[in-house]
Formats: C-alpha cells, sequence, structure tokens
C-alpha cells in the first residue's frame, strides 16, 4: 500500500480497493457493525467497525487492514493481469473477424474504440462487437460481397454484422444501439441501411424499422410509418399494422389520405370488407381526396367479397369524376363477370375498358370470349375473335379452345371446322391446346383415320408459315 493510502488510514479513514478501485469512506459511519467494504474486482469482504475506529496506534490499525488485504491480493491481481493482456487475448478474434472489419473499415474501428471506452469507463458490455461476423457462412459472405460499394463504413459495419443474425435474435437491440452509440448515424445512413435490408430481402428488415423509428437520428415521419403498414400487410399481420398505425397517432403525426389508403388497401387485400368501407368513409369524412388507388383499393374489396354491382358503382362514380382506375382492376372485374358466365357484366366492363382508353391485349379479349362461351353465346364469341383479327390482335390458342370447347357441347362439328376453315384463310396457325382438344373430339366421334387422312392431304398444301399441327396419338 503506498504513502497515500498510509496517510489516509492515518486521518482514520478505510481504504476500499485496491489499485483502480479505491473508495474512501469515515471510520465514523458505522452501521449494523460493519462500515467499509473492500473491493477488488470480483472479491468482497466486510471489515468489523470496531477494527477500522479511528484509533490513536496507527500500527494497530495497519496490522488489522493487512491480513485481509493480502488474502485478497491474488484474485486481484489476477484479474488485472487478464484486463493488461486484454487486447492480447482479442488479437486472435480481431484476427478471425478480419472479413468483417474489412467490409466495415473505418466504421469497425470506431466501435471497436467505442467498446474499448465503455469497458474502462467501467461499463461492461452485453456483447462482443467483434463477435459478431466472426462464423459467416458461405451465403453470409456472398451477402456482404454484394453490398453496395458505395455503402459509408459506417453503414457497412453494421450491415456485417445484421447478416449473422436471424429474425427476433435478442441481440438485434443491442447490436444497433451499440452502432448508435458509436457511430452516431444520420437519417440517410438509416435509409442506406434499410435500402440494403430490402434489396437482399431481409426478414429484419422490419425489425430493424422499428427501431429506427424510435431512434431521434432517424427522424420519423407519417411517410416512414406508411412504408411499415405497408410492409405488414404484405404479410397480412393486420394485428402489427394496427399496432403501427396507433402507435403513429400517440406520437402526434397527421394522419394522411396516403397512409388511410394503405390501410384500406391492407383490409382489402386480407377480405375484410367492413374495415375497408370504415377507412374508406373515415377518408371521406376527413375531406381528403380520394384518387385511383383508394377508389381501386375500394373496388377490389367489393370484387374479394362478390360484390360486383357495388363495384361497377364505384367504377362509373370514377368515370363521372374523369378518375380511371388501374388496368389490374378493370381486369379483375371483368375476370370476376367472365368466370360467373355473365356475358353482360363482362360486355360493360370491356366497354369501360376501351372508353379508359385502354387497349384490350389478348388476355383481357379471353376473358370475353370465356363470357360468352360459358353462357352458350357461341356466335358472340367468334365475333369477338374476328374483331381481334380486325384490330390487329392475334386470336390466342385459349381463345380457340373456347370457341371448339363450346361447339362440342353443343355438338356443332361443322360450325367448329368452318370456324377452323375460316382462321386458316386468314393466317391463324392452331396451336397445341385447340389441337388436342379438336384430336379428342373426333376421337370420341370415331372418325380419326378419316380426319388423319385429310389433314394429311391439307398439310401437302400448306405453305411452310401456315401448317396445322394436330396430333391423333
Amino acid at each position: 500500500m503506498g504513502a497515500r493510502g498510509m496517510t489516509h488510514l492515518r486521518r482514520g479513514y478505510t481504504v476500499c480497493g485496491l489499485g483502480s478501485v479505491l473508495a474512501v469512506r469515515s471510520a465514523h459511519r458505522a452501521v449494523d457493525g460493519f462500515d467499509s467494504i473492500v473491493s477488488l474486482d470480483s472479491a468482497v469482504i466486510s471489515f468489523p467497525a470496531a477494527t477500522v475506529m479511528r484509533s490513536s496506534s496507527p500500527r494497530l490499525l495497519r496490522r488489522s487492514l493487512l491480513a485481509p488485504m493480502v488474502t485478497l491480493a491474488v484474485p486481484a491481481l489476477h484479474s488485472l493481469g487478464s484486463k493488461l493482456f486484454c487486447p492480447l487475448a482479442s488479437t486472435k478474434t480481431s484476427c478471425q473477424c478480419a472479413c468483417a472489419r474489412a467490409a466495415g473499415g473505418h466504421g469497425a474501428e470506431q466501435a471497436v474504440a467505442a467498446e474499448a471506452e465503455q469497458t474502462a469507463a467501467g461499463e461492461a458490455p452485453r456483447f462482443r462487437w467483434d463477435a459478431f461476423g466472426s462464423d459467416l457462412s458461405e451465403s453470409q459472405k456472398r451477402v456482404i460481397r454484394g453490398l453496395s460499394p458505395k455503402l459509408p463504413n459506417r453503414c457497412k459495419a453494421l450491415m456485417t454484422r445484421v447478416v449473422c443474425l436471424s429474425p427476433r435474435d435478442e441481440n438485434l437491440g443491442a447490436l444497433l444501439a451499440f452502432w448508435v452509440k458509436a457511430m452516431k448515424p444520420k437519417r440517410a445512413d438509416w435509409l442506406l441501411v434499410l435500402k440494403e435490408l430490402k434489396a437482399m430481402e431481409s426478414p429484419l428488415l422490419t425489425e430493424v424499422l422499428e427501431y429506427a423509428l424510435l431512434e431521434d437520428s432517424f427522424e420519423a415521419n407519417v411517410r416512414d410509418y406508411t412504408k411499415l403498414i405497408h410492409i405488414y400487410g404484405k404479410q397480412k399481420l393486420l394485428q402489427k399494422a394496427e399496432d403501427a398505425f396507433h402507435a403513429m397517432k400517440g406520437r402526434g403525426f397527421p394522419c394522411d389520405q396516403v397512409m388511410l389508403t394503405a390501410l384500406m388497401d391492407m383490409y382489402s387485400k386480407a377480405g375484410d370488407l367492413t374495415r375497408a368501407k370504415e377507412v374508406f368513409q373515415e377518408i371521406i369524412l376527413l375531406g381528403l381526396p380520394l384518387d385511383k388507388r383508394a377508389y381501386g383499393s375500394m373496388i377490389m374489396a367489393y370484387i374479394r367479397a362478390d360484390m360486383l354491382d357495388r363495384a361497377e358503382v364505384l367504377l362509373k362514380e370514377m368515370e363521372d369524376q374523369q378518375i380511371f382506375a388501374g388496368k389490374e382492376v378493370y381486369k379483375a372485374l371483368l375476370r370476376a363477370y367472365s368466370y360467373k358466365g355473365d356475358s353482360d357484366g363482362a360486355q360493360r366492363i370491356f366497354d369501360a375498358i376501351q372508353f379508359a382508353g385502354i387497349v384490350p391485349d389478348t388476355k383481357l379479349c379471353a376473358l370475353l370470349v370465356n363470357a360468352y362461351c360459358l353462357s352458350s353465346q357461341i356466335d358472340e364469341a367468334v365475333c369477338v375473335i374476328r374483331n381481334m383479327r380486325i384490330a390487329g390482335v392475334r386470336p390466342c390458342d385459349k381463345c380457340v379452345a373456347l370457341v371448339l370447347d363450346a361447339y362440342e357441347k353443343a355438338d356443332k362439328l361443322e360450325s367448329a371446322l368452318a370456324f377452323l376453315t375460316e382462321l386458316e384463310e386468314n393466317g391463324v396457325t392452331i396451336g397445341q391446346e385447340p389441337s388436342q382438344l379438336l384430336a379428342g373430339w373426333f376421337k370420341r366421334l370415331g372418325v380419326v383415320h378419316e380426319v388423319e387422312r385429310v389433314l394429311k392431304d391439307l398439310t401437302q398444301d400448306m405453305t411452310s408459315n401456315h401448317r396445322v399441327a394436330v396430333s391423333l396419338e
């Protein structure tokens, strides 16, 4: 013990600890028979108050303290030595983490320095920063190599460690907290990290975004919460999306039309018509504008609920305001009418598609043909195919197969052959699907050989560009 410690003893104070741990307490404040505590790292011992009371003989006091301190000297020196040689022990770990530090660059050095400073200050870190990324799998190494080269070092330092974690890992929060403390990121850094997580389709995207929303450095706004709700909506996690919505309102952020539309779209895709209608009415009551996205989400909710008439009413309401839905909304409504065999409804939507300035493609025309075929209006279906050829849209195999199937159900072979002849004359080649359907029909009629002979004669007269590939095997 040094001269300074002996000076404290002569003044009637108890020296607690050894080396860097030194606490001084008055020997006059004895409580419950014990006063001072000597703490040497993990070793703790208490001295009776009578032993450390002010004495006229410093030598006696010195003798009373010497025995317990000698007992504790060995573990104290061992602990002190382990601290002194900690950098040497961590050298091996640092070598193992060379890949992670190389990717993190100066950002990783900052994190390690911050951890050393935290340890020196007596705050034991909850984890070792270098422990993350020390044992990478091949897939994780590929992900790290695929990071954007423009990513700042502070972001790389985090990304090279996030890839080591699995969803709902308890270490993620501690890792992000340490990164924030060491790197002091700005909003731009958070956005770059989230962008990389989205690009690699990481399941940790939502967890990192949830943490970032509560960080002052992220500077969260309404649109950030909208993105989180949109992600939850895709995953059909309605409760989490609602919790995020209430958390946003609890923080005083205004609820705008974009946010409400995202909620309505989520309920629509989940098949919850009641809540979708509630959000739609809330938008109207708040006086917020209704755009094609809001209308489209509500129309899709009605379609999923098989309320096609209500969906069509909203569609006409949009047209009156010169607002036109997207092609997918029209296609969904046309498909619903087509599968029900409602040719009138399908024709109305098909006309609305053209009124909206959308050029019908082969798939839209096939849905209209299917509606007429299911309602046994074969002549109208053939008329649709003729109009397709006039408009320069090549009839697909599906359209031809639908008409042939309708002719077979109506037992109109001659009409079917006339239809095929008309297609051939206009340069339309019959594909595999209608060919197989026609071959099966001929087999059921028992005229396979006659048809084979006729088709063989036809193929000899046809050019190489207009061949009929019919397989009767």
